[in-house]
Protein backbone atom coordinates (compact mmCIF):
# COMPACT_ATOMS: atom_id res chain seq x y z
CA UNK A 1 0.00 0.00 0.00
CA UNK A 2 2.12 2.36 0.85
CA UNK A 3 4.75 1.83 -2.67
CA UNK A 4 1.40 2.09 -4.26
CA UNK A 5 0.25 4.90 -2.95
CA UNK A 6 3.97 6.77 -3.99
CA UNK A 7 3.81 5.55 -7.28
CA UNK A 8 0.24 6.61 -7.86
CA UNK A 9 1.18 10.28 -6.50
CA UNK A 10 4.26 10.54 -9.18
CA UNK A 11 1.79 9.33 -12.30
CA UNK A 12 -0.82 11.93 -11.62
CA UNK A 13 1.86 14.55 -11.22
CA UNK A 14 3.99 13.47 -14.06
CA UNK A 15 1.01 13.57 -16.11
CA UNK A 16 0.22 17.35 -15.22
CA UNK A 17 3.26 18.08 -17.02
CA UNK A 18 6.09 18.29 -14.41
CA UNK A 19 8.14 15.84 -12.82
CA UNK A 20 6.62 14.45 -9.39
CA UNK A 21 10.34 16.16 -7.30
CA UNK A 22 13.57 17.48 -7.87
CA UNK A 23 16.29 15.53 -9.28
CA UNK A 24 18.54 13.06 -7.39
CA UNK A 25 20.30 13.96 -4.26
CA UNK A 26 23.34 11.78 -3.40
CA UNK A 27 24.65 11.59 0.17
CA UNK A 28 28.06 10.44 1.54
CA UNK A 29 27.05 8.17 4.52
CA UNK A 30 29.53 6.68 6.95
CA UNK A 31 29.50 4.95 10.82
CA UNK A 32 31.61 3.93 13.61
CA UNK A 33 35.24 5.72 12.80
CA UNK A 34 36.20 5.57 16.32
CA UNK A 35 38.91 8.01 16.29
CA UNK A 36 41.38 7.52 18.94
CA UNK A 37 44.69 7.43 19.77
CA UNK A 38 44.89 4.03 20.95
CA UNK A 39 43.75 0.71 19.34
CA UNK A 40 41.84 -2.28 20.74
CA UNK A 41 43.54 -5.44 20.67
CA UNK A 42 40.85 -7.83 22.13
CA UNK A 43 38.64 -6.77 19.08
CA UNK A 44 41.25 -6.00 16.53
CA UNK A 45 39.80 -2.35 16.11
CA UNK A 46 43.05 0.05 14.21
CA UNK A 47 42.00 3.32 15.74
CA UNK A 48 45.16 4.95 15.67
CA UNK A 49 44.97 5.63 12.10
CA UNK A 50 41.52 7.46 11.51
CA UNK A 51 43.49 10.67 10.28
CA UNK A 52 44.27 8.74 6.82
CA UNK A 53 41.14 7.22 6.38
CA UNK A 54 38.71 10.38 7.27
CA UNK A 55 41.51 12.05 4.57
CA UNK A 56 40.31 9.65 2.36
CA UNK A 57 36.60 10.15 2.84
CA UNK A 58 36.99 13.96 2.78
CA UNK A 59 38.48 14.54 -0.59
CA UNK A 60 35.97 11.71 -1.47
CA UNK A 61 33.17 13.49 -0.93
CA UNK A 62 34.39 16.78 -2.23
CA UNK A 63 35.14 15.01 -6.09
CA UNK A 64 32.09 12.83 -5.90
CA UNK A 65 29.67 15.35 -6.42
CA UNK A 66 27.59 14.84 -3.15
CA UNK A 67 24.77 16.90 -1.30
CA UNK A 68 25.67 16.45 2.29
CA UNK A 69 27.53 14.24 4.36
CA UNK A 70 25.84 12.05 7.20
CA UNK A 71 27.88 10.25 9.92
CA UNK A 72 25.76 7.39 11.87
CA UNK A 73 27.72 7.46 15.16
CA UNK A 74 30.67 6.64 17.08
CA UNK A 75 32.90 9.07 15.52
CA UNK A 76 35.08 9.08 18.46
CA UNK A 77 35.84 6.45 20.88
CA UNK A 78 36.04 7.25 24.45
CA UNK A 79 38.68 6.52 26.76
CA UNK A 80 37.40 2.40 27.04
CA UNK A 81 39.18 0.36 25.13
CA UNK A 82 38.99 -3.41 25.25
CA UNK A 83 42.61 -4.92 26.25
CA UNK A 84 44.17 -1.39 26.82
CA UNK A 85 45.30 0.84 29.22
CA UNK A 86 41.94 3.25 29.71
CA UNK A 87 44.05 6.39 30.09
CA UNK A 88 43.51 9.87 31.14
CA UNK A 89 39.63 11.13 29.90
CA UNK A 90 40.79 14.39 29.82
CA UNK A 91 42.43 14.05 26.36
CA UNK A 92 38.77 12.85 24.71
CA UNK A 93 38.00 16.46 24.17
CA UNK A 94 41.34 17.46 22.29
CA UNK A 95 40.71 14.10 19.78
CA UNK A 96 37.46 14.97 18.84
CA UNK A 97 39.13 18.45 18.05
CA UNK A 98 42.02 17.15 15.95
CA UNK A 99 39.57 15.45 14.01
CA UNK A 100 36.65 17.82 13.56
CA UNK A 101 39.84 19.79 11.96
CA UNK A 102 40.07 17.42 8.84
CA UNK A 103 36.03 17.47 8.37
CA UNK A 104 36.12 20.96 8.38
CA UNK A 105 37.92 20.57 4.93
CA UNK A 106 34.63 19.51 3.65
CA UNK A 107 32.86 21.34 0.96
CA UNK A 108 28.97 20.63 2.03
CA UNK A 109 27.12 20.18 4.94
CA UNK A 110 27.57 17.92 7.88
CA UNK A 111 25.24 15.75 9.94
CA UNK A 112 26.24 13.98 13.18
CA UNK A 113 24.11 11.23 14.43
CA UNK A 114 25.20 10.82 18.24
CA UNK A 115 26.66 7.45 19.42
CA UNK A 116 27.02 5.28 22.18
CA UNK A 117 31.23 5.84 22.39
CA UNK A 118 30.56 9.69 21.80
CA UNK A 119 29.12 10.36 24.97
CA UNK A 120 31.61 7.70 26.57
CA UNK A 121 34.00 10.84 28.07
CA UNK A 122 31.82 13.65 26.58
CA UNK A 123 28.33 15.12 27.74
CA UNK A 124 26.52 15.58 24.49
CA UNK A 125 26.63 19.30 24.52
CA UNK A 126 30.46 18.77 24.37
CA UNK A 127 30.21 16.61 21.63
CA UNK A 128 27.57 19.09 19.90
CA UNK A 129 29.41 22.66 20.66
CA UNK A 130 32.54 20.58 19.34
CA UNK A 131 31.25 19.61 15.69
CA UNK A 132 29.23 22.67 15.28
CA UNK A 133 26.27 21.20 15.32
CA UNK A 134 23.20 22.98 17.27
CA UNK A 135 20.79 19.60 18.31
CA UNK A 136 21.32 16.20 19.15
CA UNK A 137 18.21 15.28 17.07
CA UNK A 138 16.21 17.42 14.58
CA UNK A 139 15.50 17.01 10.51
CA UNK A 140 15.99 18.62 7.47
CA UNK A 141 14.82 19.06 3.58
CA UNK A 142 17.09 18.35 0.96
CA UNK A 143 15.65 17.96 -2.79
CA UNK A 144 12.40 17.11 -2.33
CA UNK A 145 13.59 14.29 0.36
CA UNK A 146 13.01 14.79 4.63
CA UNK A 147 15.71 13.50 6.72
CA UNK A 148 15.20 13.34 10.48
CA UNK A 149 18.09 12.33 12.85
CA UNK A 150 17.35 10.85 15.93
CA UNK A 151 19.43 10.71 19.41
CA UNK A 152 19.01 7.17 21.12
CA UNK A 153 21.43 8.23 23.88
CA UNK A 154 19.32 7.53 26.43
CA UNK A 155 18.93 5.55 29.48
CA UNK A 156 15.75 3.83 29.59
CA UNK A 157 14.51 6.55 32.29
CA UNK A 158 14.60 8.74 29.44
CA UNK A 159 17.97 10.11 31.50
CA UNK A 160 20.72 11.75 28.88
CA UNK A 161 23.81 9.35 28.67
CA UNK A 162 26.90 11.62 29.38
CA UNK A 163 30.37 10.64 30.20
CA UNK A 164 28.82 7.56 30.41
CA UNK A 165 31.97 5.53 31.07
CA UNK A 166 30.52 2.66 28.44
CA UNK A 167 27.31 1.63 27.74
CA UNK A 168 25.73 0.12 24.41
CA UNK A 169 21.89 -0.27 24.67
CA UNK A 170 20.15 3.90 24.17
CA UNK A 171 16.54 4.54 24.63
CA UNK A 172 14.65 6.97 22.38
CA UNK A 173 12.03 8.43 25.17
CA UNK A 174 8.57 9.66 25.03
CA UNK A 175 9.22 13.14 24.61
CA UNK A 176 11.40 12.60 21.43
CA UNK A 177 9.13 9.98 20.15
CA UNK A 178 6.26 12.79 20.69
CA UNK A 179 8.65 15.22 18.41
CA UNK A 180 8.97 12.12 15.39
CA UNK A 181 5.44 11.99 15.38
CA UNK A 182 4.83 15.56 14.96
CA UNK A 183 7.83 15.72 12.84
CA UNK A 184 6.63 13.39 10.55
CA UNK A 185 3.26 14.68 10.40
CA UNK A 186 4.36 18.52 9.04
CA UNK A 187 6.18 16.56 6.06
CA UNK A 188 4.49 15.30 2.96
CA UNK A 189 8.16 14.32 1.65
CA UNK A 190 9.41 10.87 1.41
CA UNK A 191 11.18 10.54 5.04
CA UNK A 192 14.05 8.72 5.91
CA UNK A 193 15.60 8.49 9.31
CA UNK A 194 19.07 8.38 10.55
CA UNK A 195 19.88 6.51 14.18
CA UNK A 196 22.79 4.65 15.47
CA UNK A 197 21.69 1.83 16.98
CA UNK A 198 19.58 -0.50 14.49
CA UNK A 199 15.95 -0.49 15.38
CA UNK A 200 15.44 -3.45 13.17
CA UNK A 201 17.36 -6.32 16.08
CA UNK A 202 15.66 -7.75 18.48
CA UNK A 203 18.38 -9.05 21.05
CA UNK A 204 22.14 -7.84 21.46
CA UNK A 205 23.50 -10.16 24.33
CA UNK A 206 25.97 -6.97 25.41
CA UNK A 207 23.10 -4.73 25.55
CA UNK A 208 21.30 -6.74 27.60
CA UNK A 209 18.73 -6.73 25.02
CA UNK A 210 17.75 -5.17 21.88
CA UNK A 211 20.07 -1.95 20.85
CA UNK A 212 17.49 0.40 21.21
CA UNK A 213 15.51 -0.41 24.58
CA UNK A 214 12.14 1.03 22.72
CA UNK A 215 12.80 0.05 19.35
CA UNK A 216 9.70 -1.63 18.72
CA UNK A 217 7.62 1.54 19.98
CA UNK A 218 9.88 3.99 17.65
CA UNK A 219 8.81 1.78 14.59
CA UNK A 220 5.64 2.00 15.62
CA UNK A 221 6.04 5.45 15.48
CA UNK A 222 7.49 5.53 12.09
CA UNK A 223 5.06 2.79 10.38
CA UNK A 224 1.76 5.56 11.09
CA UNK A 225 3.30 7.55 8.34
CA UNK A 226 3.37 6.48 4.68
CA UNK A 227 6.03 8.44 4.11
CA UNK A 228 8.63 7.04 5.97
CA UNK A 229 10.75 5.05 3.08
CA UNK A 230 14.01 4.06 5.30
CA UNK A 231 16.09 3.91 7.82
CA UNK A 232 20.29 3.97 8.19
CA UNK A 233 21.82 3.08 11.06
CA UNK A 234 25.41 1.27 12.43
CA UNK A 235 26.64 0.63 15.49
CA UNK A 236 26.44 -3.20 14.67
CA UNK A 237 29.51 -2.63 12.14
CA UNK A 238 28.85 -5.57 9.70
CA UNK A 239 26.35 -4.37 6.84
CA UNK A 240 22.94 -5.69 6.78
CA UNK A 241 19.20 -4.88 4.73
CA UNK A 242 16.07 -6.24 5.86
CA UNK A 243 12.31 -4.46 4.73
CA UNK A 244 9.98 -4.57 7.91
CA UNK A 245 6.41 -2.95 6.84
CA UNK A 246 7.43 -1.49 3.86
CA UNK A 247 10.49 0.49 5.60
CA UNK A 248 13.91 -0.63 4.37
CA UNK A 249 15.99 -1.03 7.82
CA UNK A 250 19.70 -0.67 6.40
CA UNK A 251 22.71 -0.94 8.56
CA UNK A 252 26.09 0.46 7.44
CA UNK A 253 29.51 -1.35 7.72
CA UNK A 254 31.97 0.34 10.35
CA UNK A 255 34.40 2.50 9.04
CA UNK A 256 36.75 1.52 11.86
CA UNK A 257 39.80 -0.34 10.77
CA UNK A 258 41.02 -3.66 11.96
CA UNK A 259 44.22 -6.16 11.95
CA UNK A 260 45.43 -6.90 9.07
CA UNK A 261 43.48 -3.16 7.71
CA UNK A 262 40.17 -3.53 6.29
CA UNK A 263 39.58 -1.28 2.89
CA UNK A 264 38.40 2.15 3.19
CA UNK A 265 34.46 1.57 3.97
CA UNK A 266 31.82 4.18 3.44
CA UNK A 267 28.52 4.53 1.03
CA UNK A 268 27.55 6.58 -1.62
CA UNK A 269 23.39 7.03 -1.18
CA UNK A 270 21.16 8.15 -4.01
CA UNK A 271 17.82 8.61 -3.29
CA UNK A 272 15.59 9.51 -6.45
CA UNK A 273 11.72 9.86 -6.32
CA UNK A 274 10.68 9.94 -9.61
CA UNK A 275 12.36 6.52 -10.11
CA UNK A 276 11.64 5.41 -6.54
CA UNK A 277 14.50 4.09 -5.75
CA UNK A 278 17.46 4.14 -2.85
CA UNK A 279 20.80 3.11 -4.60
CA UNK A 280 23.72 2.83 -2.45
CA UNK A 281 27.38 2.51 -3.66
CA UNK A 282 29.05 0.73 -1.24
CA UNK A 283 33.09 1.40 -0.91
CA UNK A 284 35.50 -1.48 1.48
CA UNK A 285 33.18 -3.58 3.35
CA UNK A 286 29.87 -1.83 2.46
CA UNK A 287 28.26 -4.05 -0.18
CA UNK A 288 25.99 -2.43 -3.05
CA UNK A 289 22.49 -2.06 -2.95
CA UNK A 290 19.35 -0.88 -5.19
CA UNK A 291 15.75 -0.73 -3.32
CA UNK A 292 12.50 0.66 -4.45
CA UNK A 293 9.98 2.51 -2.31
Amino acid sequence: MRTHAWWMMGLLLLGMGFAAFGAPTTIAMFTDLHVHDTNSPEEEKVMVNWESRLSAFVEMANTAGVEAVVQLGDFINGKFVMGAELGDPERIPAILDASVVVLNGLEMPIHHVLGNHDVYDLSKEQFLAGTGQEAAYYSFDLNGFHFVILDAQYNRQGLDYAHAGWMVQGTVPEEELEWLRQDLAASELPTVILIHQPLDVNFAMLAGGPPVSNHLAVRAVLVEDPDVIAVFQGHAHDPSHQEIDGIHYITLAGFVDHDPPAPLTWALVTFDADAGTITIDGEGLQEDLELAF
